[in-house]
């Protein structure tokens, strides 16, 4: 059996060479992630634990300080000490892959496709660095706490993993670690009904939610004048309107009602629930979402 430093070594080495062709979204998530650290510096946070909750296996990426010699040698592998907070907690993160996720109007500079995978893998990145497992909901892959994980998930979002990202808008049907948290991203579009039957039924698994809508500023708005062409992006619809502008007043209102009626759900799961606009900086909603996931959980 290769030794642990070996094996390490080795999958480092793979996952660097994999790591080269998605550069921009892993360094953007980490140098976001270190901003709203920096944020917090100074705050009370929940770390690691102290409590001791149980041995398991040494895996690639664990630091060799974590190592229990004695138990290891007594048990013939190599064995590290878990603390509680850690090992109660798992963090799965979703981000829509849904055709919709592509619009990017020219009040922005980022796709909401593109912001939800920053989003999410930034706010793993912290997860990680204070020992919670992460994993995606829907990903072929168990939930890790090793740089190794982010370098996966990376490759997820960029496709250079190999595996076809899922394209619903809304999260996968699975069966979760009860007590787990989840951070569900996505603009969350769809009917109020269907949205709600998805997420009541992730609730009833015992999992606490964190909801985040990421809207492109146009969506917020209908800024446009005049004849006007809307084209669907997940279908081959089109509507043409002679006066764009026409049609605000009502837009807006059932935007407000879409919005009114998520931040109502998150109320009766005991969710959370915020928006993200992809014209403004992500470091402000990371720092509000970091302090909620650093809290330790109570028992529900």
């Amino acid at each position: 059996m290769a030794s642990p430093a070996l094996t390490s070594a080795n999958l480092r080495g793979a996952a660097d060479r994999l790591a080269d062709a998605y550069p921009p979204l892993l360094i953007q998530s980490q140098r976001i992630a270190n901003a709203v650290v920096q944020g917090a510096h100074g705050r009370r946070r929940s770390g690691p634990g102290a409590d001791f909750w149980q041995y398991r296996q040494y895996s690639p990426g664990d630091s060799i300080s974590r190592i229990d010699w004695r138990k290891s040698a007594r048990a013939g592998k190599t064995l590290i000490r878990e603390t509680e907070w850690a090992a109660t907690n798992t963090l799965y993160v979703w981000a829509s892959q849904a055709a919709g996720m592509d619009f990017k109007s020219d009040l922005s500079g980022v796709s909401k496709r593109d912001r939800a995978a920053i989003l999410a893998l930034a706010i793993a990145t912290l997860a990680i660095r204070g020992g919670e497992r992460v994993s995606l909901m829907g990903w072929p892959q168990s939930a890790g706490h090793t740089r190794l994980v982010l370098r996966r998930m990376a490759a997820w979002y960029s496709g250079a993993g190999g595996e076809e990202l899922a394209t619903q808008s809304l999260p996968p049907m699975l069966q979760l670690p009860r007590f787990a948290t989840c951070v569900l991203i996505g603009d969350f579009l769809d009917p109020l009904d269907q949205i709600k039957a998805n997420f009541s039924r992730i609730a009833d698994s015992g999992l606490h939610g964190h909801i985040i809508q990421v809207t492109d500023p146009a969506e917020e708005t209908l800024p446009w004048h005049g004849r006007t062409e809307f084209i669907e992006m997940a279908g081959r619809g089109r509507f043409i309107a002679g006066r764009a502008e026409s049609l605000r007043g009502d837009y807006i209102a059932a935007m407000h009602r879409q919005r009114d009626g998520l931040r109502q759900l998150a109320r009766q799961l005991d969710w959370t629930f915020a928006v993200h606009h992809t014209d403004q900086s992500p470091h402000p909603l990371l720092m509000a979402l970091y302090t909620r996931l650093t809290q330790r959980p109570s028992a529900r």
